[in-house]
């Protein structure tokens, strides 16, 4: 049959991308190509080509002559731990992986399907950016493409993956979707490359500094996740699948938990420590409260005050939104409060039910926060633990004071149960600084002032900043043994299962950006 061996031979010609010496090239800077990566990606066997055949139609510059075999992109479906996913990989051989109309096309049309079908959608970026010999071709392409994140923001999840060069106005697909990962020394992200910063600023800065993995994870907060190796974000990216459903219509399959929903931690009821200004690790509560101590965390390496992740608790995923006493004592700042409202907003959207552990003794005071819109960013948390229907938990370690413990989650912001363990301190604010306004003249006139204060800091403490007042108010709905806090709030969301919430009907909100 000539014909099938006429098939196959433009099949393997295609596969071959942009040649063996361009493959060479991609493997001896210790990427893999676009074909390796979704092979690796996805189950064994499972990955189906959509639109192998097309091709590019520019004819400009010479490019009636350049063949683009698979137009520069590979996109198809498959499945991951056996549930559909759509995936796209830019395949840097065929002219650096540059985005054209029928690149373009090729995936809008992945996208399109993804959101027909209510499957995830996975982009692997490698791309050296628009096809300038195509215009405003190119340009449209872009273009189309970011509708279709936003379209579909929301809806299905969308996952990137930088796994090379992604830079210039290509940034901001990535930008629009719900995860992005990034590689050590492999990723590279930004609007501006190095060169033109250097012509237009004066200033030296090397790629990797200026949009490399890590500086998008600690400095910028644009990634969400961080890995050594292409291998290593592959498995992360299967992990993460695992706590995410298919599209906001379906649920999360549960996991088959082997854990005990009733094991208490009676390590927890020393956890705390007696003097109130001493530290502690948030995390070590997390570990102890999950199925089996498993915690995928979410920005780790941005915003350390406070800790986002995914948990589970008796099979079912949970997003757990925490703060950190021993970075900045647990403080809200800026980058906090943005970290966590896109977290808050994106387990809203998939109907990942909240757990908000707190210990917060305020906003971060400083004229840069001030001076950098704290007002308007902390506001954003406001909105959106407001703006949430999912079924939601908090329960107050220790520090609960004024705004701050608004902002993660109080009665009054939404919170379906507020549990409290007796070491907790719940106020407009602490104890120490209440004392000196209230009783500021007292202590001034007293013969030993700081006895004085102390007194009436333990007298501001036993009336009013302990938890048995908050109960007594029915603001808090137990106070609880810590060593009982996984049961509890296991239970507390076994009981919110059915929970139905209803908002008034509007286009849509007008969150503090």
């Amino acid at each position: 049959m000539k014909k099938l061996e006429q098939l196959n031979t433009l099949k393997n010609q295609i596969k071959l991308g942009g040649g063996e010496k361009a493959v060479q090239k991609q493997h001896e800077k210790g990427k893999y190509t676009a074909r390796e990566r979704i092979i690796r990606l996805l189950d064994k066997g499972s990955f189906v080509e959509i639109d192998t055949f097309v091709e590019h139609r520019c004819v400009n510059f010479g490019m009636d002559k350049k063949k683009a075999p698979g137009e520069g992109v590979v996109t198809g479906y498959g499945t991951i731990n056996g549930r559909l996913i759509y995936i796209f990989a830019q395949d840097f051989t065929v002219i650096g992986g540059s985005l054209g109309e029928m690149h373009a096309a090729k995936i809008c049309k992945a996208q399109e399907m993804a959101l027909k079908v209510g499957a995830p959608i996975i982009g692997i970026n490698d791309s050296g950016g628009a096809r300038i010999q195509e215009g405003v071709d190119a340009l449209s392409g872009y273009g189309k493409i970011f509708y279709n994140n936003t379209i579909s923001s929301g809806v299905i999840p969308q996952i990137s993956v930088i796994l090379g060069p992604c830079a210039g106005g290509a940034v901001y697909s990535p930008a629009l979707t719900d995860f992005i990962f990034m590689v050590e020394n492999t990723s590279k992200m930004f609007i501006t490359g190095p060169q033109v910063i250097k012509t237009v600023t004066g200033e030296n800065v090397s790629a990797e500094d200026l949009g490399g993995a890590m500086t998008h994870n600690k400095i910028s907060g644009v990634a969400h996740f961080y890995d050594n190796s292409e291998d290593e974000c592959f498995e992360k990216i299967r992990h993460l699948l695992s706590f995410l459903p298919q599209n906001n219509l379906e649920t999360i399959p549960k996991s088959n938990n082997i854990d005990n929903i009733n094991r208490l931690d009676k390590n927890l009821n020393n956890i705390i420590p007696e003097n109130p200004n001493k530290a502690y690790d948030m995390k070590n509560i997390i570990y102890s409260l999950t199925d089996n101590n498993e915690f995928l965390e979410y920005q780790p390496y941005y915003a350390e005050n406070i800790i986002t992740g995914f948990i589970r608790l008796n099979g079912e995923t949970v997003g757990v939104i925490a703060n950190q006493p021993n970075k900045l004592a647990g403080c809200l700042d800026i980058n906090a409060s943005d970290k966590s409202s896109r977290f808050i907003r994106t387990c809203d959207a998939y109907n990942i039910p909240l757990l908000n552990l707190i210990d917060v003794p305020g906003f971060l005071p400083g004229t840069s926060q001030e001076y950098g819109g704290i007002i308007r960013h902390g506001a954003k948390m406001l909105y959106a633990y407001s703006e949430t229907t999912v079924p939601k938990v908090s329960v107050i370690t220790r520090k609960a004071y004024g705004g701050s413990y608004l902002a993660m989650c109080s009665k009054d912001l939404g919170a379906d149960v507020v549990l409290a363990w007796p070491s907790s301190e719940i106020a407009v604010m602490g104890p120490s600084g209440a004392a000196n306004i209230i009783f500021r003249k007292e202590i001034e006139a007293a013969e030993n002032s700081e006895a004085k204060r102390q007194e009436k800091i333990d007298e501001y403490r036993n009336t009013v900043a302990n938890p048995y007042i908050a109960a007594s108010r029915g603001f808090v709905d137990d106070v609880i043994e810590p060593a009982e806090t996984r049961k509890r709030i296991i239970s507390a969301f076994d009981m919110l299962a059915g929970k139905r919430e209803q908002r008034p009907v509007k286009k849509h909100g007008n969150i503090p950006l």
